[in-house]
């Protein structure tokens, strides 16, 4: 399933991003297989929808499918990484896993196809406020006293949706991790043939449109059962 030409390469990281939410280097014993998918984003770009609509082909249309059970995020520092590796080490179907991570704090391997998601800063910023002020105490709990964080731990949000846009705008994406960066990495990779880059308006405007882009990228256009009910596809992933 792997892409066999000369604009598919094996490509070594350049950097780690280590910090209270994010590790990459949980990815480093991590063994591809043949037609793995990576959706990456910085956050609040479409993961979850991605990867809803990535498990709409994987399982051939089913219904309810629980993405965030079965599409694991493997750089997330709290979950601890054995039992990740072994939950997808039991997978038999087509694996697709998530990060937040940059392209080049990865290794890009020929065997994957990757899905990344941009979404315009000033919509990510305020998607990613309200997030924020959803954290309870036990995912500060989780993300700040897990052993290993590097650098300082994640504050809470202040009250004043305004100025946490301007100190993530001049913070590069403070308090999580670089913005700019993280979608420069990836449009830097872009001409690779195993890298698809997406827009999340373009999602917002042509969904199914966009889906059957990226079917034909995955290799899914031939998959039994999919044809035949893209309407109920497309409504399964909204």
């Amino acid at each position: 399933m792997a892409v066999n030409n000369s604009k598919v390469a094996e490509l070594k990281k350049t950097c780690e991003l280590q910090n209270h939410h994010m590790d990459s280097t949980r990815w480093d014993n991590f063994s591809y297989r043949d037609g793995d998918i990576v959706i990456g984003t910085w956050s609040k770009s479409g993961t979850t929808w991605l990867q809803q609509i990535v498990g709409q082909f994987v399982f051939a249309g089913a219904e309810n499918i629980p993405v965030l059970e079965v599409s694991p995020w493997l750089d997330y520092r709290a979950t601890p990484i054995e039992a990740v590796y072994r939950a997808l080490e039991k997978q038999q179907h087509r694996r697709f896993i998530k990060t937040h991570l940059p392209a080049d704090a990865l290794n890009l391997s020929p065997l994957a196809k990757y899905l990344y998601v941009a979404r315009d800063g000033r919509d990510t910023v305020w998607s990613w406020y309200e997030f924020h002020c959803t954290y309870t105490d036990s995912v500060y709990d989780a993300i700040n006293d897990t052993p290993g964080r590097m650098g300082p731990p994640f504050e809470r949000p202040g009250p004043d949706v305004v100025e946490y846009f301007h100190q993530w705008l001049d913070g590069n994406g403070y308090p999580a991790w670089p913005f700019f960066a993280n979608i420069q990495s990836w449009w830097d990779v872009r001409n690779q043939d195993n890298i698809m880059l997406l827009h999340f308006n373009d999602l917002k405007a042509d969904l199914e449109g966009e889906m059957r882009r990226i079917s034909d990228f995955l290799g899914f256009s031939s998959t039994i059962g999919i044809g035949r009910k893209w309407s109920s596809t497309v409504r399964s992933t909204i």
